[in-house]
């Protein structure tokens, strides 16, 4: 039997065509939902870990004697490392065996975890944060291709719903929780609660998990370290990831720093692609992209990255810069979405054995741009507290029709000694997307704003009636409150202002929600791109690459 597999896996290879050979007879020697619930909680830690520290800076700044700007970097340090690890995650497997692999993330994440909540100086705290960064870059793509190898697949959709949990759960817990324990004890406590977490998760791996046998089959001695790939990919990257991260701060091209960063990750990213294309034994398999349902499915993720962190970093914002909230306040309007996706997402798995994928993601995708244009519609600076949680539930709860699916469709028609390679290549795609989706939405707010701005005050003069009415009220309020006349006038002026810069900054989110709406409109035409699937298999059609 062996022998014929093997003989079908040359004639495909010969043939250019993935057949999706897979032996089915080895499975994990525990429960593999055992295995589920152990893997996804090392996700979760690190998924929880890039948005939890976001509401502490300012505490981390005034604790440290650093500036808000250079508190940044706490972030900025962090996704940097993240981002050159994943796409590298399947090379480094063939290296040192997944389960080693995974077992050496996790302690490197929550023994700088533990570092970070001790650091003395900002010095200390960025370096430890670029170790946490690289350590977490593993975690993500290792607990999705466990998933991929412990469940057959029919039952895989249902297995990355969990994992999707943790993947789109957690940036809408991490801010709430993040608050509220800087709030109650500490922000070291942001980093200190992944030790607890960590030390489980790696006594449960290393005593559950398993490395499947096709991992073991290269020798050391055949694997050579690409330097040049290494290269391109951590200076490409990490350009990319900077300047996403402070592009707005440095006002993108007016800033030579920024420009320099934008060629630097042109030129390497291009020349990696090229270069790796080409090599033998790559650090990253761009060929991967050859398959159509992995490209398509790689497109929705990165669609699925931005959306949901855009939409996770502006209604806090709104809510709490435009509307007066607390952030734990704000956070509870998020919180609610996540609860309903906990339940949503292992049904959405389920429908996965019933569904072609492409008809789920489509599903996803309109009913997403619907509840983006509810968003344009009701959201206003008068809007009640239930008001913003069912509009946060319509922009983020759709989402769950789109991960768990086009995840699942990711490794249709690939090898499957290619599983943590397209796992780390799916996850680095969909971090990018929310870096890439939060820069968008942060510097649209920002430009949209003085627009709006500017419209209205053209609106704001004495020859203007309304305006005057306005200004007269509020003037015969402040004097009737004892204000003198020259100081109430100064007041009300004051007033209307800060009543026009609010209204401009509402109009601007208005706006970036019309964008969100339109794109997702356009990815649910493009969801049909995919090819079809047989879903009580499990598996797609055989797949030209």
């Amino acid at each position: 039997m062996q022998t014929n597999l093997a003989s079908d896996e040359l004639l495909s290879q010969s043939a250019g065509i993935s057949l999706d050979v897979r032996p089915t007879t080895w499975r994990p020697a525990v429960n593999p939902w055992l295995i589920a619930v152990t893997v996804s909680l090392a996700a979760f830690m690190e998924v929880l870990d890039i948005s939890i520290a976001n509401v502490a800076l300012p505490h981390i700044a005034g604790n440290l004697g650093a500036s808000n700007d250079q508190s940044t970097w706490v972030l900025t340090s962090y996704l940097v490392a993240n981002a050159i690890i994943l796409p590298l995650t399947g090379w480094l497997v063939s290296l040192f065996g997944r389960k080693r692999f995974f077992l050496s993330c996790m302690a490197i994440f929550t023994v700088s975890s533990l570092f970070c909540g001790i650091a003395p100086s900002l010095t200390f705290l960025l370096f430890f944060r670029v170790l946490q960064g690289a350590g977490g870059g593993g975690l993500q793509p290792m607990a999705q291709a466990i998933l991929a190898d412990s469940f057959p697949p029919e039952k895989r959709g249902v297995a990355f719903s969990i994992y999707g949990i943790t993947a789109v759960c957690a940036p809408a817990i991490g801010p709430t929780l993040g608050g509220w324990l800087t709030d109650t004890a500490s922000w070291r406590w942001i980093f200190l609660i992944n030790l607890p977490v960590g030390l489980v998760a790696m006594a449960l791996v290393f005593r559950l998990v398993q490395d499947p046998p096709y991992l073991v089959r290269r020798k050391r001695s055949e694997i050579k370290l690409d330097y040049i790939g290494f290269s391109l990919l951590a200076l490409g990257v990490g350009a990319l990831q900077i300047m996403l991260d402070k592009g707005q701060e440095d006002d993108w091209f007016g800033s030579q720093f920024i420009t320099a960063l934008a060629i630097t990750a042109a030129l390497c990213l291009t020349i990696l692609v090229l270069y790796e294309w080409w090599h033998k034994d790559p650090i990253v398999d761009v060929r991967l992209f050859k398959n159509a349902n992995f490209a398509t499915a790689n497109m929705m993720m990165f669609m699925v990255g931005a959306g949901s962190f855009a939409t996770t970093v502006l209604m806090p914002q709104f809510l709490q810069t435009l509307m007066g909230y607390t952030a734990q306040s704000a956070g509870m309007v998020l919180s609610a979405s996540a609860v309903l996706l906990l339940i949503e997402l292992p049904l959405v798995g389920r429908l996965i054995g019933k569904f072609q994928s492409r008809y789920l993601i489509a599903f996803g995708w309109i009913t997403l741009s619907v509840g983006m244009y509810i968003s344009t519609q009701k959201l206003d600076l008068l809007m009640s507290y239930s008001d913003a949680t069912w509009l946060r539930i319509g922009q983020y709860v759709p989402l769950g029709f789109i991960f768990v699916p086009a995840t699942t469709a990711a490794y249709r028609g690939i090898a499957e000694d290619k599983s943590s390679a397209v796992a780390g290549l799916v996850n680095f795609t969909r971090n990018i997307g929310s870096s890439v989706g939060t820069s968008i939405v942060t510097t649209m707010i920002v430009r949209r704003s003085q627009f709006h701005q500017a419209r209205l005050v053209s609106n704001t003069h004495w020859g203007n009636p309304k305006f005057r009415d306005a200004v007269n009220g509020l003037v015969g309020q402040l004097v009737h409150s004892g204000v003198s006349p020259h100081e109430a006038q100064r007041q009300a002026l004051g007033r209307i202002y800060g009543r026009v810069q609010a209204q401009a900054a509402a109009l601007a989110y208005v706006d970036v929600f019309w964008v969100l709406g339109i794109a997702a409109v356009v990815m649910f035409f493009l969801s049909f791109i995919l090819k079809k699937n047989d879903p009580h298999a499990g598996r797609g059609p055989v797949s030209a690459h």
